[in-house]
């Protein structure tokens, strides 16, 4: 080979070499996975999903990437943050809470969509059915509509005299009608008096109470998505000397009288199980919804206390942690 053909097949190998390279990269691309978080940053949902896709063997920025967005309880910005989603081209969209789901869905009826987890999917419009869901979403139910009897029934045990229950309620959030009709059909079916008030925001929380208070509730139950905001909640709770159930462990522990709820570490890291199935080619119709079967009963008895209420004996023995 003559010395200029010699490096003519040098100087192409130089330039075709990066090309290949790049190429490669291209063939291996990171998916991308767009997280939507209904209410503000940090929340448990966050670790609790990169835990679980690590322990399906997902290296975060290696072999899986996220997007997180979080809405601040607000849906208007939750539907921005879904279509910024979509404007990513992101390979799947875990959404967490109704609001996100349905800002998602919203935003796309294409780029798969995990529920994870949403309330009363089904009541809410965002799948067809628990075990075939249809469509382009699928995922998580945390059954926290279905849990109102319930939890009725909790507050009556623990409040021998209840007679009128309030409902602190989101007035925008897609959710809460659903929410409201299971707490209303427990509390008819209980015999109590059903006063539920709505809220744009922490905004209208003082008066939210004084509302609560002058009805002559003894009791209230706060809806999910107040959660960052438990600690303003509890302290008017205290004020108004009302008891108060959440649907979170830690708002328990903050000074709520009870919460009961599935295991929200462990349901939201379900949700890795179906963003990894969506990533290996099976599409979210044929992902049946998954509901929690464990559920978490909590009581502070040093609120219980504050309030001159008496915990029975037989509800102390079947709560997985009791506050004293």
């Amino acid at each position: 080979m003559r010395r200029r053909e010699f490096f003519g097949v040098l100087g192409g190998a130089a330039v075709t070499w990066p090309v290949a390279a790049a190429l490669g990269q291209q063939a291996k691309k990171i998916p991308r996975v767009g997280v939507l978080v209904s209410l503000s940053e940090p929340h448990p949902f966050s670790e609790a999903l990169r835990s679980g896709m690590a322990e399906l063997g997902y290296i975060e920025n290696q072999s899986i990437a996220f997007d997180w967005l979080y809405a601040d309880a607000q849906f208007s910005k939750a539907i921005e943050l879904a279509a910024e989603l979509v404007r990513r081209q992101v390979d799947v969209i875990a959404a967490y809470h109704t609001p996100a789901v349905k800002a998602a869905m919203n935003a796309t009826a294409t780029i798969p969509i995990v529920m994870a987890p949403a309330g009363a999917p089904l009541e809410s419009g965002l799948v067809k059915s628990l075990a075939r869901p249809g469509g382009n979403v699928t995922g998580l139910s945390n059954m926290e509509a279905e849990l109102g009897g319930k939890r009725l029934e909790l507050l009556a045990e623990i409040m021998p005299g209840l007679a009128r229950v309030a409902v602190l309620a989101a007035e925008t959030d897609p959710f809460t009608q659903p929410y409201l009709r299971d707490l209303q059909a427990g509390a008819s079916r209980l015999g109590l008096q059903f006063h539920p008030v709505l809220v744009e925001g922490p905004g209208g929380f003082e008066e939210a109470f004084s509302a609560i208070s002058a009805a002559g509730a003894q009791a209230v139950i706060i809806q999910p998505n107040f959660l960052p905001h438990s600690a303003a909640v509890i302290e008017l709770a205290a004020k108004h000397r009302l008891a108060t159930l959440s649907s979170y462990r830690d708002t328990t522990r903050r000074g709520a009288l009870v919460s009961y709820s599935a295991d929200h570490p462990a349901h939201f890291k379900r949700a890795a199980i179906f963003i990894d199935k969506i990533l290996k080619g099976v599409m979210p119709a044929d992902l049946p919804v998954e509901q929690p079967t464990k559920f978490e009963l909590v009581i502070n008895l040093k609120t219980a206390k504050a309030l001159g209420l008496t915990v029975p004996p037989s509800l102390l023995a079947r709560a997985d942690e009791v506050i004293e």
